[in-house]
């Protein structure tokens, strides 16, 4: 760490919005802004604009000049940063000596566990799982819908559309669950229209539904439910999680998953002790000192 570095900065980034806090070295807070979308996959330009104007103005708070600014060490958890040519990019887009660009998986592990070692499954709108081992971390999905997100609130009502699909094909069960989202709908053939159109976000809102179901003993709703919690249980596995090891369940579908993952694995429910946000800053001050 150079000698005049006295803070650190982090970002939490997302497709709603971004967040900006300044803490100083020791974990002191500063300063915190907040400002509009920045997934640097969806729109590079306008994601980079957002970032630099809360960053700018959680700077002018602490009243950090530009050489300061430069020599504060950061870390940005943001949405899209998915490969390494990205992260590079924003890297050199920003003012800093020292700064570290990731996805949101770091930060949202680090900030849930603060740091210490043990799981994280954050099972939201979308979903991924984490394992944080000494020095390493590890993850599992997070690559969106088209091709990951499994367990997530998306997830669980995309499925819940093609059992309502398998039933009518007379390749399924029905259920109380399937009947009340046919008839929300009108038909069948309607639910396949918003099946085409919808977004993530859109899929998650009938989540809900289906965990209040599968509590209610709907035979449809327990059996997503459970194939949900089978892949939690297979991906902590694959990050070689073992029997009793501290695991965090978060977001709005996380926690209802601890009725139905093995004992085994649910043994040493931790709460959450931060955010991304916290995460990002704690990151932060590791890369400053080390």
């Amino acid at each position: 760490m150079s000698s005049d570095t006295r803070y650190v900065l982090g970002v939490d980034g997302g497709a709603t919005g971004c967040r900006v806090a300044i803490a100083r070295v020791d974990g002191t807070p500063v300063a915190r802004a907040e400002g509009a979308e920045a997934n640097v996959a969806s729109d590079f330009d306008k994601a980079l604009r957002h970032l630099t104007d809360a960053i700018g103005r959680a700077a002018d708070q602490a009243g950090l000049d530009a050489a300061t600014l430069a020599a504060t060490p950061a870390w940005l958890g943001l949405a899209g940063a998915i490969d390494a040519d990205t992260c590079a990019r924003v890297e050199a887009a920003l003012p800093f000596g020292s700064v570290r660009v990731s996805d949101d998986r770091p930060t949202g592990m680090t900030g849930a566990l603060d740091g210490r070692d043990g799981c994280l499954v954050a099972t939201g709108t979308g979903s991924f799982l984490g394992r944080q081992a000494g020095d390493e971390r590890f993850f599992v999905g997070g690559w969106g819908l088209q091709v990951s997100d499994q367990a997530s609130g998306a997830w669980l009502a995309r499925n819940m559309l093609r059992a309502v699909v398998d039933h009518h094909d007379n390749m399924g069960p029905d259920s109380e669950l399937l009947r009340g989202i046919v008839a929300e709908f009108g038909s069948v053939a309607e639910a396949v229209f918003f099946s085409l159109r919808a977004t993530p976000t859109e899929f998650a809102r009938y989540a809900p539904r289906i965990i209040a179901a599968a509590s209610d003993g709907d035979a449809v709703a327990r059996r997503l439910m459970q194939e949900g919690a089978d892949w939690v249980a297979e991906g902590l596995r694959a990050m070689g999680a073992a029997d009793g090891e501290a695991v965090c369940l978060i977001g709005g579908i996380g926690p209802y998953y601890a009725d139905y993952l093995p004992n085994a694995l649910t043994r040493n429910l931790l709460e959450p002790r931060g955010t991304s946000m916290d995460g990002a800053v704690l990151l932060a001050r590791e890369l400053a000192a080390g």
